[in-house]
């Protein structure tokens, strides 16, 4: 069960607000491995600090990034993908010149899913409850 210690606060909002994300590199191909792997994930971390948010979870495959991170309610997901994904590739592709081999080192695409502390259905039956109509 979730207590108040487990919601932040800002500005007159409390809120839990975590996104699910994944994207992979251009082509599919098998990149992140290695030192590359290491300081895609140091990248991460010292964005993470700068913006304020919490990485909750961070997978880094050959292939694939998958990111569960807490925001705060006025970062959208396309400003925090594009935060992750932009930095990492100017960063990356100067430190690594054979990444260079590859046109950009993301797709364009992503995968988002907001991941909350409660159900859909939980949110729902809460909402339908016959305690809030005021006829």
């Amino acid at each position: 069960m979730l207590s108040q210690d487990d919601y932040k606060a800002q500005n007159h909002v409390k809120y839990i607000l975590n996104y699910h994300f994944v994207w992979i590199p251009k082509r599919r191909k098998k990149v992140l491995t290695g030192n590359i792997s290491t300081r895609l994930k140091q990248i991460f971390l010292d964005l993470a600090v700068e913006k304020e948010w919490d990485i909750l979870d961070l997978e880094v495959a050959p292939n694939y990034v998958h990111l569960f991170v807490s925001v705060k309610p006025t970062d959208t997901p396309h400003l925090i993908v594009k935060s992750f994904k932009g930095r990492s590739s100017n960063y990356l592709r100067k430190e690594f010149p054979e990444l260079k081999k590859l046109p950009t080192l993301w797709t364009n695409s992503y995968f988002v899913s907001t991941a909350g502390n409660v159900s859909s259905a939980a949110i729902k039956r809460y909402i339908e409850d016959p305690h809030h109509a005021k006829n």
